[in-house]
């Protein structure tokens, strides 16, 4: 299963269609999570998706505008929430911050599903999208798209703009990849130092707006609310966020593909990053300290963005990825393997043995050399 995404460029009339439609969404999402929890704290039940799906007939006699609405898409609505209480659940069981799922105001609910291609959206020939009840809908098709369509999704940015998201089914063929083999070192620094001893510079996307960020926050925080110079200020605030988001995807999709197309077997740490980001602190030499700017730095560098769209991008291509655990590949001596304790200031190893080269490169070898183990096991297996 592959997403594409392409942006749609509706008209006033299918805007206020669409807008509509989230609205009705926002509305039955809050009414149905309100049924569950007075359902619980009165008899100590659960209500499930199932029930309320064939509650929404009865709900569209008494309510006129859920008919503006395609049936399907309104049935989405409570197996949405359903995931989320399963995935709510889920980190309960693990013993992450649960979250549970909260009512959503207009401004957080920001899509709409036509989970059946049945008819209710398709291309049409004069390079159109049609979407049940809304109408053919201009889109910006600049891929083709190829395989069984399964879903479409419908976006709604923070900035006003309209994407769809479409999932379809293909079948990957396998093909024989004699491309060489890479590991890969992850850092803030530097954004990655591959085996073959090539660098990826880092870039700073959100350090280069940070200034602009502030300072549009700073104005928001001073205009009272419910003021039309205020929805003003906070759209400034979003653009330059949604600004931030934008160029972090297209470093990492451009990056992501140029490795999949040049290497064969992509070797790279499995980081547990939310872990990471959950360390507010750090202890050096028994004293702690605060730990935002390494904080924020992972925030920013998108590795498991990079990560994710790598898996994809290589199985299109043909490559493979191995996701290698990272204890002591910087650490470990790529020549003998033996492991030598470094703090974070130490850019160079050195090793008894004699052997001396960059920190980061040297964890790129032994994370490939581990990844190339794993891999024979896998064969052997």
């Amino acid at each position: 299963m592959r997403n594409f995404q392409f942006r749609i460029y509706p008209t006033k009339k299918q805007a206020r269609q669409m807008n509509t439609v989230l609205s009705v969404c926002q509305r039955l999402w809050n009414y149905f999570l309100n049924q569950k929890i007075e359902a619980y704290k009165t008899s100590k039940k659960s209500i499930s998706s199932f029930t309320q799906i064939k509650e929404i007939p009865q709900l569209t006699i008494k309510d006129d505008i859920l008919k503006e609405v395609y049936s399907q898409t309104l049935q989405d609505v409570p197996r949405r929430l359903d995931k989320s209480f399963q995935a709510f659940f889920r980190r309960v069981k693990q013993g992450d911050t649960p979250g549970f799922p909260r009512f959503k105001a207009k401004d957080r609910y920001n899509s709409f599903t036509y989970p059946q291609n049945n008819g209710s959206f398709k291309f049409t020939d004069d390079g159109k999208l049609y979407l049940s009840k809304i109408g053919h809908v201009k889109i910006a098709l600049h891929r083709e798209v190829k395989g069984l369509m399964k879903t479409c999704v419908v976006k709604k940015t923070p900035t006003g703009k309209w994407f769809v998201v479409i999932a379809v089914e293909n079948e990957i063929v396998k093909k024989v990849n004699d491309k060489p083999a890479v590991g890969i070192d992850l850092g803030c620094k530097v954004f990655a130092v591959l085996s073959d001893g090539s660098k990826v510079k880092r870039e700073w996307f959100f350090k280069k707006e940070e200034d602009n960020l502030a300072k549009a926050q700073r104005k928001l925080v001073k205009q009272v609310k419910g003021t039309v110079k205020r929805k003003q200020v906070k759209k400034v605030v979003t653009k330059i966020h949604e600004r931030i988001t934008n160029k972090r995807k297209n470093f990492t999709h451009q990056l992501s593909r140029k490795i999949a197309n040049k290497y064969g077997v992509i070797c790279v740490e499995d980081l547990n990053i939310l872990s990471m980001q959950k360390n507010k602190t750090i202890t050096v030499n028994g004293i702690t300290k605060s730990a935002t700017p390494t904080h924020r730095s992972i925030n920013d560098v998108a590795w498991n963005e990079f990560v994710n769209q790598l898996k994809y991008k290589a199985e299109e291509a043909g490559s493979l990825v191995i996701l290698v655990n990272p204890r002591n590949t910087t650490k470990e001596c790529s020549k003998c393997g033996k492991l030598t304790d470094k703090d974070l200031s130490q850019r160079v190893h050195s090793c008894s043995c004699g052997h001396t080269e960059d920190r980061d490169f040297n964890a790129s070898k032994n994370i490939l050399a581990m990844g190339l183990h794993s891999l024979a096991n896998q064969k052997v297996a």
